[in-house]
């Protein structure tokens, strides 16, 4: 998913303990040395910088593979790397910040600044920043659309999506949308008379003295790694980043990981905003079932076991990064990496054990991104999806592809080398012998489906964004 990876780990089990001690030892550094490198040898990105924070102090940092492949130039864990909806947590705050100063509240509803909006009178801010109001997402697919190279006005694009039918009735569902930081963003410039941008630094960036920080929609030139993509199962190519005003409130970020866990700290300690405003971000949204969304405010959450977790990841046009949090002991760790696909998340989980021994079984994976609906049998068209996922797949073998099944946005990732990658990485691994659907859920105005893909050598996955009209608009194949 667009800003959002397409899996996160809640990082809990039923019974865990962790290392007391804040300095890492050398059999630590050894260990989680050794467990990065396979976890990104295995991934195939092109690079890494890793880095963990226990007690309030750097413990470690380190840097793997090409920050720019095409010129060998290393990663360096003093780079700023893109951390995509990670930069939800800071909007979430500056929102804090307003109520504290009683500009706002965090049940005001949307139309006290945007009666135009849909139901605004029903949706509230904290409706926004817990996923919960109904807007749907502007952005979900996971890879770059032609409209997101053009730079576009933050309103402009916001007035178009909220103004469309709610999704579902506010409150009453949890589902990813970008959408609902953007306006948030929107509120803090009217409320402030400032750019986002503007309050976002003098208040939140400054005061935390948080070093290198950079706003992907006027510094990106100051931005040093390339992001990178792949095609089924090619090498890295190069990925295009999104253009001005697609980001503003939820992913216009980019940092070293270094900044990010000082920015970790800066919420366990409390070093910024009141207590009750840090009660607010950790605490889940309960939907009007009195089910938990496991969401607080622009945050994962997870409370189990006697150890509050924080987690999130990001995506933009050709990064990826995954950020967790325990509260408890005090221990932060991110990845954050230059490739669009799988890697952040595989790192992140293989340094957890390291850091958070458990005596259970680890958590399953949950989904960062669309909320999982079931779609009456009706809404599904025929072919079956996952006899038309085989079709496809099979066509692609042989860079052949039927045009009239997707959408413009699909036919132009479908470019004729994108074709010629699919074939050479998918052509060798034989026939295909079973396709199977392991999902499936909405998100703007979408089906969004997972599946397993057995080949005669080798089990792919598969995920897609199908239109309510037949046509396709993602179709992504990713390794194990």
């Amino acid at each position: 998913m667009r800003f959002a990876a397409a899996a996160l780990t809640i990082l809990m089990a039923s019974a865990s303990t962790s290392l007391a001690q804040t300095a890492f030892t050398p059999d630590e550094t050894t260990k989680v040395d050794t467990a990065v490198k396979t976890a990104f040898d295995k991934s195939g990105i092109p690079s890494t910088v890793v880095g963990i924070r226990r007690g309030n102090k750097l413990v470690y940092t380190k840097a793997f593979g090409s920050a720019v492949i095409e010129k060998n130039v290393p990663a360096q864990t003093s780079m700023a790397y893109p951390v995509g909806s990670i930069s939800k947590q800071f909007t979430a705050a500056c929102i804090l910040l307003l109520q504290e100063q009683g500009k706002l509240r965090l049940d005001d509803p949307v139309s006290k600044w945007f009666p135009e909006f849909t139901r605004a009178d029903e949706v509230t801010i904290r409706n926004l920043l817990t996923h919960t109001s109904g807007y749907s997402d502007y952005a979900p697919q996971d890879y770059t659309i032609p409209a997101w190279t053009k730079p576009v006005d933050s309103y402009k694009l916001i007035h178009e999506w909220a103004t469309k039918p709610l999704d579902f009735d506010p409150g009453t569902k949890w589902q990813y949308s970008n959408t609902n930081f953007q306006l948030a963003a929107l509120i803090i410039e009217k409320v402030t008379g400032q750019s986002f941008h503007n309050y976002l630094w003098v208040n939140v960036i400054k005061p935390l003295k948080l070093e290198g920080v950079l706003d992907l929609d006027n510094e990106r030139d100051q931005l040093k790694p390339h992001g990178y993509e792949r095609h089924a199962l090619s090498p890295p190519r190069p990925a295009i980043l999104e253009a001005p005003g697609w980001y503003s409130g939820d992913a216009t970020l980019a940092m070293p990981v270094s900044t990010l866990l000082a920015w970790d700290e800066s919420i366990v300690h409390r070093t910024l905003l009141k207590p009750e405003s840090y009660d607010a971000m950790e605490t889940d949204f309960k939907l009007k079932d009195g089910s938990s969304s496991h969401y607080g405010l622009g945050i994962f959450v997870s409370h189990s076991g006697g150890r509050d977790i924080l987690f999130h990841s990001g995506e933009v046009g050709g990064f990826v990064s995954n950020n967790v949090v325990d509260l408890t002991d005090d221990i932060a760790f991110a990845a954050l990496t230059n490739f669009e696909g799988p890697g952040a998340e595989g790192i992140t989980s293989a340094i957890r054990p390291i850091l958070i021994r458990s005596t259970a079984p680890p958590a399953a994976k949950r989904a960062a991104a669309p909320e999982q609906t079931s779609v009456p049998a009706a809404a599904l068209y025929s072919p079956a999806p996952s006899q038309q996922a085989r079709s496809i797949l099979t066509g692609l073998q042989t860079s052949t592809i039927d045009r009239s099944l997707f959408t413009p946005d699909a036919n132009y990732y479908f470019s004729d080398s994108t074709l010629a990658d699919f074939a050479k990485s998918l052509a060798p691994l034989g026939s295909i012998v079973d396709v199977r659907q392991t999902s499936e859920a909405l998100r703007g105005g979408m089906f969004y489906r997972t599946y397993e893909v057995k080949f005669a050598t080798r089990t792919l996955s598969l995920n897609s964004y199908t239109q309510k009209d037949g046509r396709i608009e993602q179709f992504l194949v990713n390794g194990d």
